[in-house]
């Protein structure tokens, strides 16, 4: 095993490793709100990914704070959010193991774009 006949500082932030490419275009959803039975059925997610960040003036309206009604520079992310479009809605039931798919129905009319991505 190789190593360094003089110390320097490491070359990238570990965050970024594995150094490979992705598994799949476009991001996966891993975490959900919690959902609460007593509101009617909504959509509980949106996929969107990071566009870039940029910085925006804005002024602070924060009572107590030294920089109340003064004008600060923050950074802020770009998030890019494509249309969505339901294409068909997914039915759970629960089980001793868990949730379970119960039905699963898809919309009669559905765009040539969106059958090329499923076949």
């Amino acid at each position: 095993m190789s190593h360094r006949k003089f110390k320097a500082p490491r070359h990238g932030a570990l965050g970024f490793l594995p150094r490979k490419r992705c598994a799949r275009h476009r991001g996966k959803g891993k975490s959900f709100p919690r959902d609460d039975k007593s509101k009617p059925c909504h959509l509980t997610a949106f996929m969107g990914h990071k566009a870039g960040m940029t910085h925006i003036l804005r002024e602070v309206d924060r009572v107590g704070s030294r920089s109340h009604k003064k004008e600060v520079v923050e950074a802020v992310t770009i998030i890019e959010t494509p249309p969505m479009v339901a294409v068909g809605v997914v039915g759970y039931i629960e089980t001793p193991r868990g949730m379970r798919t119960f039905k699963t129905v898809f919309s009669q009319h559905i765009s040539d774009e969106c059958k090329r991505r499923f076949y």
